[in-house]
Parts: C-alpha cells; sequence; structure tokens
C-alpha cells in the first residue's frame, strides 16, 4: 500500500515539488511556497497508455508529454514540464516508484522545462560546481563518495541539473542528499556493517543518505570530467575541446533519446553552445582493473588547481 501525504512540498533540481506520495529522499519545504514547479499525482494511465503511440520501446513520447511503462510496476505520465501522474500496479514497491519518479520523470521534466539533465554526479569544489559524467558503471558515484569523505559536499547524485542565469552563465542545481553505491564501493570504502536499503530487491546498490555533506544552494558550473575505463595501469587527463564537447553533451544528456521525438533538438544544441566555452572539459581515464577512487581526487583537484592558476 502506498504511503499518500498531502500539502507537503519538497525542493529538488531548483524546483518546488508538491507530491501526493511521500518522498522522503528530498529536502521538505516548512515556509509557504507561492508558486508550485512540479505536481506529483497518482492516476488511472491505463487507457492513455494502450492508446498512445509507442516511439522508443516502452516509452511513448510526443512534443510536452512522455509515457513509460515499468512492468508489474507502474505506468508513468510526464507532461508540460509541471506534472507527473503515476499508475501503481498490483502490489508496487513504493520504494521503486520513487525510484523512477525521481529518476527518469524528473529527468523528463528537466528537459521538458528546457534545464539540461546530465547524467552523472557532482561535488562542490570551492564555491564552484564540478561534475562527473559517463557511461553505467563508469564510477560516477563512486569518485563523488570519495570526495565526499574528504570532506568535499554533494549536490547530486545520477542527475546534474544545469540552468543558465540571465547573463547566460551555467549553474548547476543540487538534487537531494543521496547517493546510489554498489555493495563494491561500500567494501572498498570499509564500510562494512551498514543499515542502508537496496535499490531493488536482489540487488546490491543502496540508497546512501548524506545529510551532513550536501550543498543545497545553485552554485556556478566551473568544470565537467568524463569519467571512462581504459585497460592500462595509468590514470589519464586529457582535455576535451572544440566540437567534441557538443557531442560529449548529448551523448551523456540524460535520456536523450527523448530529444528529437520532443522538438528539443535546437533547444538542445542553443543550450549546448551557451555551456561548452564557459567551463572546462576534460576525460578522466581510469584502470579497469582496481579501485583507484582515492587516487583519481588527487587527479582531479590537480587538475582543477592547474586549470585555475595557469
Amino acid at each position: 500500500m502506498l504511503i499518500t501525504s498531502t500539502n507537503v512540498i519538497y525542493k529538488a533540481f531548483g524546483l518546488h515539488i508538491a507530491s501526493e506520495i511521500f518522498l522522503p529522499e528530498l529536502l521538505r519545504i516548512s515556509e509557504q511556497v507561492e508558486n508550485i514547479d512540479v505536481e506529483i499525482k497518482m492516476a488511472d494511465l491505463t487507457t492513455i497508455w494502450t492508446e498512445f503511440e509507442k516511439t522508443h520501446g516502452d516509452f511513448g513520447v510526443k512534443e510536452n508529454q512522455v509515457l513509460f511503462e515499468i512492468p508489474n510496476l507502474a505506468i508513468f505520465s510526464i507532461q508540460n514540464g509541471n506534472k507527473i501522474l503515476f499508475s501503481p500496479m498490483g502490489q508496487s514497491k513504493e520504494g521503486e516508484i520513487r525510484l523512477f519518479l525521481l529518476g527518469t520523470c524528473m529527468g523528463v521534466i528537466l528537459q521538458q522545462r528546457r534545464l539540461l539533465p546530465l547524467h552523472g554526479s557532482a561535488i562542490e569544489i570551492n564555491g564552484k560546481a564540478y561534475g562527473f559524467i559517463g557511461d553505467s558503471g563508469a564510477g560516477k558515484s563512486t569518485l563523488a563518495s570519495a570526495f565526499i569523505n574528504k570532506g568535499y559536499r554533494l549536490l547530486t547524485d545520477d542527475i546534474i541539473a544545469v540552468y543558465l542565469s540571465e547573463n547566460g552563465i551555467p549553474l548547476m542545481a543540487p538534487s537531494y542528499p543521496q547517493q546510489k553505491l554498489w555493495q563494491e564501493s561500500l567494501d572498498n570504502f570499509g564500510i562494512k556493517d551498514h543499515n542502508y536499503l537496496p535499490l531493488f530487491e536482489r540487488e546490491t546498490k543502496y540508497a546512501v543518505p548524506v545529510h551532513s555533506q550536501f550543498s543545497s544552494e545553485k552554485i556556478p558550473l566551473e568544470g565537467i570530467f568524463e569519467l571512462v575505463k581504459n585497460n592500462t595501469e595509468q590514470i589519464e587527463v586529457i582535455p576535451i575541446q572544440g566540437l567534441e564537447r557538443f557531442h560529449k553533451l548529448f551523448y551523456h544528456t540524460y535520456r536523450n533519446f527523448m530529444i528529437g521525438p520532443s522538438g528539443l533538438m535546437e533547444w538542445h544544441l542553443n543550450t549546448s553552445a551557451c555551456i561548452v566555452n564557459k567551463i572546462n572539459f576534460f576525460q578522466l581515464s581510469r584502470p579497469n582493473s582496481q579501485f583507484t577512487a582515492e587516487e583519481l581526487t588527487t587527479t582531479v583537484l590537480r587538475t582543477i588547481h592547474q586549470t585555475v592558476f595557469s
């Protein structure tokens, strides 16, 4: 049975969110809020899902509306950048529904609101935001966790929300104070005894709260590191230049297959053009065969220092 709520307002990705389902991962807003940016409600989506044209597997995408189904869990609808509807199936797992509400659904909301969602984690370093993007399994969350262990603050995990200020300055909005870490990462950090909840049953990836080391305000985006694996024993940092920056931003845009069918290609290109020349952009290559999070943090900090003082 789903736990519902009334008149509870949350904040994430720079947005005020009113939800009919409890979202314990998010920061609750205690003061009065004049404008709600996003509403999350339960609804019966069975009929519209049956009639909706599927454009990408279990997704139906068109301008201003996206529907998708997770079998045996729920149907989700995201529309106009301000509403998420979900239709639970049977004995749905509430935690898994929240995972999709705060993941794919919020990624679509950001796109619909013309805010750039990148697949990655981000840390605040010296008052600036630095994002770590990469394929699933590249080690983005693990690297962010290594920075947290050194006293730096988390901005986001899984989805990076990039805004443009009125002056065209890229800003990063925080999401919520939680990481998603594999058991292997917890073991490598020496965290043996924990009560973290698995994201899915029978999966060894866990939700790890980081309330005490969370940065809750928008700050300037100063740099992006693309994290990739290699087959050598070396850590390498290579600047990403020119048009390759556009390719990387598109490739690592969260759920990028929706951009074309949603009519957002021109927006994505224009937004990327506003970003690529105002940030530092590197590829950070790490060995595939060993745990290198500590060495990577040292490399990232050295690269940032050299960039700032060059």
